[in-house]
């Protein structure tokens, strides 16, 4: 696999800067200034790999490896799922809130404490801690278990409307983020192929985020917390994993198709 932080060996024939021998050597220029375009190619390039797509961008094969490396790690899997696991598990035999709320609290503070005493980054597990604080206040302020999934339908459902719009007027999103990973920008707009994967990958995750509310929410509003926790666990990573895989071989195999056609002509 090509390192992609590799850098061109320097010139041996070309001028030493730092020895100041040549008297009238031009100083080497000072790093340009991040500019909006630039902070806006690299946090799209971010968001990509948050989302997994590193992977694909890298040429790496798909495997059980790299799937896993690209949702975290096994301890990335866990602070995702088990605070909501342990909530569910707590409710079902207790039928207790408090008890219920303050166990996932109590885990995502392991969690970020674990991080920062081995000095490795907090920012996910910070994240996770939030998360659970909010959907345990919002709980116990109503006094009603099946509150504490409320900010999961609020992220699903700007995460399914953003990605459907931006597929429906022409700049899908996927296809933004993915772009600026792979190194091109929005060149790949240019390029019908391209552009109509791209669309059909946002259908897709657009999809996967408004299959969850469709699920969930009758649920919610029924007030079948069991019903709703287990759905939310099965709709998680079991439905993210396979799409991402797919998500990965369609990138892919348009990318691979595109050089294979440029080499030719």
């Amino acid at each position: 696999m090509t390192d992609s932080t590799s850098r061109p060996e320097p010139d041996p024939s070309a001028p030493d800067e730092r020895t100041g021998s040549d008297a009238g050597a031009t100083p080497a220029s000072a790093p340009a200034e991040p500019t909006a375009g630039s902070a806006l190619a690299d946090g799209m390039a971010a968001a990509a790999r948050r989302a997994g797509f590193s992977p694909a961008a890298d040429g790496e094969p798909i495997s059980g490896h790299a799937l896993l490396a690209a949702m975290g790690g096994i301890r990335g899997l866990v602070e995702a799922v088990l605070p909501g696991l342990v909530f569910l598990v707590t409710y079902t035999f207790t039928r207790e809130l408090i008890p219920s709320l303050v166990a996932p609290v109590l885990i995502g503070l392991v969690f970020f404490a674990f991080r920062l005493a081995r000095k490795q980054t907090v920012a996910q597990a910070l994240g996770g801690l939030v998360g659970i604080a909010i959907s345990a206040v919002l709980a116990l302020l109503t006094g009603r278990a099946e509150d504490f999934y409320l900010p999961g339908f609020w992220t699903n459902g700007v995460y399914g409307a953003v990605l459907l719009v931006s597929a429906l007027v022409g700049w899908p999103l996927i296809g933004v983020a993915v772009g600026f990973l792979m190194g091109e920008q929005l060149a790949w707009r240019s390029d019908p192929s391209k552009r109509r994967v791209m669309t059909i990958l946002t259908f897709m995750w657009a999809g996967l985020f408004i299959l969850r509310l469709a699920v969930q929410l009758p649920l919610y509003y029924a007030g079948n917390v069991e019903w709703l926790g287990a759905t939310k666990l099965l709709m998680g990573i079991p439905l993210y994993a396979p799409l991402l895989v797919l998500s990965w071989l369609m990138v892919r195999s348009v990318y691979a198709a595109t050089a294979a056609r440029e080499s030719s002509d």
